[in-house]
């Protein structure tokens, strides 16, 4: 057997030469110093790589068009095997790129690697950190959900502000007008066939340059006996990228990456925010008004890529120890302090999220289309604890009353009424209304297999809300999700005409703000308003979408 092998090995290599690459590969002597510091570049190739898998897979089944975008990612979370776990281990693995390669160039930059004859091993890395960056801007907008538009729309806005090359900034982008079907092409386009090929060819430049000049080894190690690459290295940089990949799977499964409603171009009262590792730049913004914008914006932005381009060239001195190049140590706390202030300023001052804002869209969404007494209904069933004795839907617990997703097939609304309202059979009429024991038949005809677990997905807010939407009996005059009168205006799209304050002060001065309207005011308590305002503001723009 073991001829065999060798026999196949042989020819392999005769034919390939891949075993003798292998070999030459793992057999590189690298300084004596080497050791766990240098583990940060085998890691973020392993991460790059990862982008790469968990993109392909996805893209299997993406329709990269807007609007059909944020339907085909809603379709990977909730009804593709594992769909959640590659869109997490994406989301998460872009931030993880972009600190474990800045990790790495802090490394390079503190030990000195960067000197002769290592300059343009330096500027390539430079070079895959704007790229890892440009990945994160060009991402952004592919969800085609409200914050990945309006993010998008603040990028675009600075692109265009660039003294001489704005104008050309947006033809590129796609954004001249607004951002719409070619801004989308653009950046998927940028995202995933150009992008990509580059990052490729600068990692193979950048790998061949780091084999070519070796690893840089500390002030005084040449005359030391060097090591090889394997096995201790190799152990070092396995057990880095198992510790990295270990940290980005636990984020996938435990940390939720939400989705918000779909873009919706007339939501001006949304606050947009960029992510995390941009969110320095957007705070640096604020100390930068009217004229001096393009300080923030341009100016200081290309000043800190120069500068680190530059590194090589300005320090040219001879290397020393990493406990003696206090400087460098200086300019990467300072960085750091700087780069952590304000990150922490941006956090800080980021507006609290509405009930209706912190919707995740990528679960069940279904209670969205249920009507008024069918979503008020669904709060009496909690409390009354309805779901002790019923399961909602097939493979449940195996509870003592029948499966309540059956129910529209045996029965209608008038036999559930006089059944909740019989004390024999149910137990609960001596707590409930008239009206509210109809919205609980209505819930309850609602609920079926298509819609899932109601009462789970439902939030507490929304079912609240409608409660005292039912209370006021607000559906005399209005209409939502088809069922109402026609004397006020339809409450369906409502987020896209109005703020929450403006429907808030609405609420309890009706006159102040629509004269001559017949609604009275409302002077509910905080809560009750604060519930009924935030499910309105869920209310999808058409029924049935």
């Amino acid at each position: 057997m073991k001829s065999r092998l060798a026999g196949f090995v042989a020819a392999l290599d005769d034919r390939t030469g891949i075993p003798s690459g292998i070999r030459h590969f793992m057999g590189e002597e690298i300084p004596a110093s080497s050791g766990w510091p240098q583990v940060f570049g085998s890691v973020a190739l392993f991460m790059i790589l990862v982008q790469f898998f968990t993109g392909i897979l996805l893209a299997f089944n993406y329709a990269p068009t807007p609007g059909q975008s944020y339907e085909s990612l809603r379709y990977i979370l909730t009804e593709v095997t594992g769909g959640r776990l590659m869109r997490g281990l994406h989301h998460w693995g872009a931030s993880m790129v972009i600190i474990i390669v800045v990790l790495h160039m802090v490394q390079v930059f503190i030990w000195g690697a960067y000197k002769r004859p290592r300059e343009a091993t330096w500027i390539a890395g430079v070079i895959l950190l704007l790229l890892t960056l440009a990945y994160g801007l060009t991402g952004y907008l592919l969800p085609w959900d409200n914050r990945a538009y309006w993010g998008t729309v603040v990028t675009t806005q600075i692109g265009a502000s660039v003294p001489g090359a704005g104008p050309w900034v947006s033809r590129l982008l796609g954004s001249a007008g607004e951002i719409g079907v070619v801004t989308f092409a653009r950046f998927y386009a940028l995202h995933v066939l150009v992008l990509p090929p580059i990052t490729l060819l600068l990692m193979f430049f950048h790998v061949y340059l780091v084999r070519r000049h070796g690893v840089a080894p500390a002030p005084d190690d040449e005359l030391k006996p060097k090591q090889k690459f394997y096995p201790k290295q190799v152990f070092r940089d396995t057990l880095a990228i198992f510790v990295a990949f270990a940290i980005l799977f636990t984020l996938a499964v435990m940390a939720h990456v939400p989705l918000e409603r779909m873009a919706d171009p007339t939501d001006t009262t949304y606050v947009p925010r960029p992510e995390w590792y941009f969110l320095f730049l957007f705070q640096s913004l604020k100390l930068f008004e009217g004229p001096m914008e393009l300080v923030g914006t341009v100016i200081l932005p290309t000043l800190a890529i120069l500068a680190l381009i530059a590194t090589p060239f300005i320090d040219r001195g001879r290397l020393v120890r990493v406990r003696q190049r206090l400087l460098a140590i200086g300019i990467v706390v300072l960085a750091g302090i700087g780069w952590g202030g304000l990150t922490a300023a941006a956090v800080q001052s980021t507006p609290s999220q509405t009930l209706a804002g912190s919707i995740d869209f990528s679960g069940p969404v279904q209670w969205m289309q249920l009507r008024p007494p069918e979503l008020a209904g669904l709060h009496y069933f909690k409390a009354q604890k309805c779901g002790e004795c019923h399961d909602l839907t097939a493979g449940g617990a195996g509870k003592p009353g029948p499966l309540l997703a059956e129910t529209l097939r045996r029965h209608d609304h008038e036999w559930l009424l006089k059944h909740v309202g019989d004390p024999r059979s149910s137990g609960i009429a001596s707590s409930l209304s008239g009206a509210q024991l109809s919205d609980l038949a209505a819930a309850t005809l609602a609920m079926t297999a298509e819609n899932g677990d109601l009462v789970a997905t439902t939030p507490a807010f929304a079912s609240e809300g409608a409660v005292i939407y039912q209370r006021n009996n607000c559906g005399a005059c209005h209409i939502v999700n088809g069922a109402g009168g026609k004397i006020g205006p339809t409450l369906n799209g409502l987020a896209s005409r109005r703020s929450e304050a403006w429907a808030t002060e609405h609420f309890v001065n009706p006159q102040k703000l629509s004269p001559g309207t017949p609604m009275p005011p409302y002077p509910l308590k905080p809560k009750e308003m604060q519930a009924l305002v935030s499910w309105l503001f869920t209310l999808p723009e058409k029924p049935g979408i």
